[in-house]
């Protein structure tokens, strides 16, 4: 039987069963992306200063490899397939666009994007405004939290139906909140109690046989199966954990030179009175500790006393292995190797930065191509809520955050514009900072200032319009 013939008290179960399978793994990476990592090899009989050491030696680098491709990825701008200048009566800012900005989406897409590179996926909900039903409320939803169920996870665009939840209970037979949706309704469950999902309210959530979940999923396979960067590098992050551990160990009990002296009898303390050599609570006599500093000299009276010292542990291979255990987290994640603090960047011209940069480049070229359609689809949706038939062809607009001068990218879109012919209006949203409004006052002003325009508004007006000559003047000539 297909799961969408399935009763929703059965789905809810269903999808709470698979949270609840997906969770260990989930909360894994959770817990290393905040710095809870697997403690390094100790041995059991390790003391307090040991255990103490095992906590220093966490580096926590995973963070790095979420935020740097994050930050440059930011939707600014969407564009329909439809032109205002054909189309006279388009709209300039469409429904949709309205829609992002009121829900504060500039902000609000950050966490999205930063799950779907954490745990391989995140989720966004579309869902329709208890006081305005033409209202739009979209938010992000962590996999933790979500489990969304496909008919061909690897090519649908929407899940047949998806469970979401308040939060997963720390204890057996603990009841949380919990919404089904599939492609009509919203299911209002309360989940984990030992008899099962309590059903307790349901509403249209305002689309037809559309479920309102959009995945986003940056590296999915043709089996549907998604990769986050995090869970790949954990082995990698735990064997720095480990070096460094060692090099903690090395640096505290070993990183400084042992004198010895092999052949000398020490002296002991003895009582001024009686002359007689001190003994401790054992029994055993007190020895008078050797003063070795700058200022002194150590004699001894038997010639076959020696004086040596053991060297120091060497701490640069440690150094070493730390090293190429960033380079190898730098490699599999496509990051610049100086984001992870391995080499230098002294003076580096701006093909260099670009060059050492590609890597990550790209990276997030693929990012965007596969979270792009997932906010298409997301103002999809909301078109679809405001009344407004969807364009398929819509693209949303990406932030361009590249690392090269103003000067270089107005020069570059300059001579695009001399050499190629493209019309200027269609740089200007090319310009860093540049966003959709400043691009649509930009084109009022455009017109406003256009002398042929001034002209023919001012003929226009100045020509007065001929009175067309009426049936009965025509009669009167003809009496």
């Amino acid at each position: 039987m297909a799961e969408t013939t399935v009763s929703p008290v059965d789905l809810a179960a269903l999808g709470f069963e698979r949270l609840k399978g997906d969770r260990e793994r989930l909360d894994r990476i959770d817990r290393y992306i905040r710095g809870d990592h697997d403690g390094p090899y100790i041995p059991k009989s390790a003391t307090e200063e040991y255990k103490l050491l095992a906590k220093r030696a966490t580096t926590n680098y995973l963070p790095l490899l979420v935020k740097t491709p994050t930050q440059a990825m930011a939707v600014d701008g969407y564009r329909r397939s439809t032109d205002p200048a054909a189309d006279p009566e388009a709209v300039e800012v469409p429904e949709e666009w309205r829609a992002w900005q009121d829900q504060r989406m500039d902000a609000r897409q950050v966490p999205v994007h930063r799950a779907a590179l954490t745990y391989g996926q995140s989720f966004v909900t579309v869902l329709r405004d208890p006081a305005d039903p033409a209202r739009p409320i979209i938010r992000g939803v962590s996999p933790r939290l979500l489990h969304a169920s496909y008919d061909d996870p690897a090519a649908d665009a929407l899940p047949l139906w998806a469970l979401q939840v308040e939060g997963l209970p720390e204890k057996e037979g603990a009841e949380v909140r919990a919404w089904l949706y599939d492609g009509t309704n919203v299911y209002d469950f309360m989940v984990g109690g030992k008899d099962g999902p309590r059903f307790l309210t349901l509403a249209p959530h305002g689309f037809d046989n559309l479920c309102p979940v959009v995945r986003f999923a940056p590296d999915i396979d043709l089996e549907g199966r998604v990769t986050g960067v995090v869970e790949p590098m954990i082995p990698i992050q735990d064997r720095t954990n480990q070096t460094v551990f060692d090099l903690l160990v090395s640096q505290t009990f070993g990183s400084f030179k042992v004198r010895t002296i092999s052949g000398l009898a020490p002296e002991f303390k003895r009582d001024p009175e009686t002359g007689e050599i001190l003994v401790d609570a054992d029994g055993r006599p007190i020895p008078i500790p050797i003063q070795a500093d700058a200022s002194r000299f150590l004699v001894a009276p038997d010639a076959d006393t020696k004086f040596n010292q053991l060297d120091e542990t060497p701490l640069g291979g440690f150094l070493d292995a730390i090293e190429m255990g960033t380079k190898h987290m730098a490699a599999l994640s496509q990051l610049p190797p100086m984001y992870l603090g391995v080499g230098t960047m002294t003076n580096l011209s701006a093909e260099a930065m670009a060059s050492a940069e590609m890597a990550l480049s790209r990276a997030v070229d693929e990012f965007k191509h596969a979270l792009g359609e997932s906010w298409e689809l997301v103002m999809s949706l909301c078109a679809r809520m405001k009344g407004v038939e969807p364009d398929p062809r819509a693209e949303v607009m990406w932030k361009d955050v590249e690392s090269r001068s103003l000067s270089q990218t107005v020069d570059a879109l300059g001579k695009a514009v001399q050499m190629l012919q493209v019309p200027a209006r269609a740089m200007w949203p090319r310009i860093p900072g540049v966003t959709a409004r400043d691009v649509e006052e930009w084109s009022q002003m455009a017109e406003a200032d256009d002398p042929g325009l001034r002209m023919a508004d001012a003929m226009a007006s100045a020509v007065t319009p001929v009175p067309a000559v009426t049936d009965s003047l025509a009669g009167g000539d003809d009496a």
